[in-house]
Parts: structure tokens; C-alpha cells; sequence
């Protein structure tokens, strides 16, 4: 097998020791102002993450959140080898310009850029933007963006009429190097297409294994009608400690925290988004009910109850955490978009507790290099 790749997530709308809400129907909770997304603390975080091991760290988007690309641009300066995995939406913003700020991005920080690219599930949210297409409608502009884009990054002049957008005469004077890498994820017949021609890392939300299994062989099966190849990521959420007994004493820790009225009035939001994941997200926990939320053996469904978007935490042992991450790589997810909380102390639960055993499993190497932990940049040997 393939060695595994692991991203870290930056939360650009506060971070807390409960649960933020946010996205796909809900608004953000008062925790996210436990501690504000400033520059200073997502700083802190970033420099763990790329201490710990991790390659990358997703920065969502939306109107709960910071700017993906302002904040990152940010904090490039405050880190070394981190990417940022920075979440846009086509929808808002011209494809000549993206590929021209992507060219930029990774010229003034050596290559660190990767695009995680959202379409926009919810309609209400995208006519605040000025963004007045269907669903169905939006994934062919999808579609026709990441052409004109990857056309212009080849070195093309583009001409390009399509349904949804046009361009005449586009050609970028300095190409990205390298050219950044496309992460996409959905649910829909649509997005499996556009996700089949045009991107390199197919993101699902974290369902239990036999369904993930499923969504890998459908896209699979159409990128290779495309002759493409597409590699498989993952998103998830985790809480990792010492024992077992522990890290599920930290998920009810958390349950207790969330408000009943809290709960049903997330729920509601997310029942109005037209999303086919967040439905699937939804149904994992019967839309609100807080008993049976071990859906399988170390994943918890209990984020879901009050956010939207990835709803799923590997809850367990270091090694149950492993092992789980470990039957999720045999079915073909060799990327990993963890988050925790709060954040920072999560990545040091996991950079220090399972990413040690999945480098002796030999599933798992430090990108920096075998000697990172002499130079000081590696995670320590554990607790």
C-alpha cells in the first residue's frame, strides 16, 4: 500500500473546547468566539500541524467563515513547509482571475498551494453572493471553470463559449509552479461527473467503510471511462487518547455540552440544505437522535448533531484510531482531512499518538524526512 498523507483543518470561524457549528444550513455557535480566528492563534495551529507531520491544512469557505485565500496568503509568513488546502467556489469569482491567483499563490509561497473546490450546496447562501444557478446548473459551471482553468494553466490561450461562462483571448503570463492540485468533493450523479474529469483527489465526508467503498467505486469506474485516474481522500473529525475509555469519555464530554434546543435547531437548518452528503451526514444520526451514535466500531456520529458539513469523529485508542484509519486505506483513501477539539490540542493527541504507530506499521513517514526529529521538527515519541 501507498504511504498515507495527512491534512490538519484550520478553524476559520473560532475554535473552543465544545463543538462550533457552522455551514450547509447552520450558523456558528457563541463557542467559536472562545477563541477568535485571528492570525495569531491559526498561526499556532498551522506551526503544529507542520511540526506534527501533517502536509496540509483545509481552510473552509463560506459566509460563517474567514477568507480561505486572505487568511492563508497570511499565513504562509508564519510557517515553512505547510500547504493550504484553501476551499473556493467557483461561482463567486472569474476563472482567468482564479488561475492567475493560483499562479500567484504559488510563486510567493513556493508551491504550498492546493485547491479544495466547492460548488456550493446551498442555494439560499449562493444568491447572497450573486450566484442565481440551480444546483444541477451550478456543477456544469463547475465543470466548465476547471476546464478553462486547466487549459490556462497548460499554457493555452483560451477561447472558451460554454452554457454558463465565456472568455475570449485568456492566457496567463507567468504559469504555477507547480500546478496546484484539485481536491473536490460531493454526493450527486453531477458531482461524481465533474469529479471524474477533472480532479486529482476525490473528498468524501466520513460514512463508514462500506459506503465510502462504494462512492470510490462509482467515481473510479467514471474517471476511468475519462482515462483518468483519481486518488481518494477523506474528511473526518478525531478524538484519539491513551485508552479507549478515555477518548469516549471525551465524545460524551462533548455530547453533554450540546443543547437539546441547539440540536433540533441545527437539524432544521440542514434539513433545508439541497446537498445529497449533508443528507447522508444527516441520516447517520437519524436527523438529530443523540442515542446509537456509534454508527460503526470507532466512528461517531455526534458532531454531525450540531454542525454542518463532515460529521463523523474516529473515536478510540491510539491504536483503535490506527486501525481504523488503516481498514479506510484498504479500501483506497490514501489522504486523510482530520480536525479536532480544540485544535491545536487534537493535533497533538493525534501527531503524537497514532501517527507514531502508523509510521512503525510502515504507512506513514514524516515529510520533512527519517531525520525530521533530530532537527526538531518532528512530533515527540509519545505520551
Amino acid at each position: 500500500m501507498s504511504a498515507l498523507t495527512f491534512h490538519w483543518f484550520l478553524p476559520t470561524t473560532g475554535d473552543s473546547r465544545h463543538v462550533v457549528g457552522g455551514g450547509h444550513g447552520s450558523t456558528p455557535g457563541s463557542a467559536g468566539g472562545d477563541r477568535p480566528a485571528s492570525v495569531e492563534y491559526l498561526g499556532q495551529i498551522a506551526r503544529t500541524a507542520e511540526q506534527l507531520g501533517f502536509v496540509g491544512a483545509l481552510t473552509p469557505t463560506g459566509a460563517w467563515c474567514e477568507d480561505a485565500w486572505l487568511t492563508t496568503a497570511m499565513l504562509t509568513q508564519v510557517t515553512e513547509r505547510l500547504k493550504f488546502l484553501v476551499a473556493f467556489r467557483p461561482g463567486q469569482i472569474s476563472p482567468t482571475l482564479s488561475a492567475q491567483m493560483a499562479a500567484t499563490y504559488q510563486r510567493q509561497s513556493h508551491g504550498r498551494l492546493l485547491l479544495n473546490v466547492v460548488t456550493g450546496g446551498e442555494s439560499a447562501e449562493q444568491r447572497a453572493y450573486g450566484d442565481f444557478l440551480d444546483k444541477d446548473q451550478r456543477y456544469a459551471r463547475t465543470g466548465e471553470f476547471l476546464d478553462i482553468v486547466g487549459r490556462l494553466w497548460a499554457g493555452e490561450t483560451v477561447d472558451h463559449h460554454g452554457e454558463h461562462l465565456r472568455v475570449e483571448g485568456a492566457k496567463l503570463s507567468r504559469l504555477p509552479e507547480p500546478v496546484p492540485e484539485i481536491y473536490f468533493g460531493g454526493s450527486s450523479p453531477a458531482a461524481l461527473d465533474v469529479a471524474a474529469r477533472h480532479t486529482d483527489v476525490y473528498l468524501t465526508w466520513g460514512e463508514p467503510p462500506a459506503q465510502v467503498k462504494e462512492k470510490i467505486d462509482r467515481v473510479r469506474s467514471r474517471a476511468a471511462a475519462q482515462g483518468r485516474d483519481v486518488r481518494f481522500g477523506i474528511r473526518l473529525h478525531t478524538i484519539t487518547r491513551d485508552t479507549s475509555a478515555q477518548a469516549w469519555a471525551e465524545a460524551e464530554r462533548l455530547l453533554e455540552a450540546m443543547d437539546p434546543e441547539r440540536i433540533k435547531a441545527v437539524q432544521q437548518g440542514l434539513a433545508t440544505s439541497e446537498s445529497e452528503g449533508q443528507l447522508r451526514m444527516r441520516l447517520l444520526h437519524n436527523s438529530g437522535e443523540t442515542g446509537s451514535l456509534e454508527i460503526y466500531p470507532n466512528l461517531w456520529a455526534g458532531v454531525g448533531l450540531v454542525r454542518g458539513g463532515a460529521g463523523t469523529a474516529l473515536v478510540g485508542s491510539h491504536t483503535e484510531v490506527a486501525n481504523l484509519i488503516e481498514e479506510y486505506h484498504r479500501l483506497g483513501i490514501d489522504e486523510f482531512v482530520l480536525s479536532g477539539v480544540p485544535h491545536l490540542e487534537e493535533a497533538y493527541w493525534f501527531g503524537e499518538g497514532v501517527l507514531p504507530l502508523l509510521e512503525k506499521r510502515g504507512l506513514w513517514r514524516h515529510p520533512a524526512g527519517p531525520h525530521a526529529a533530530e532537527a526538531g521538527i518532528a512530533p515527540f515519541a509519545g505520551r
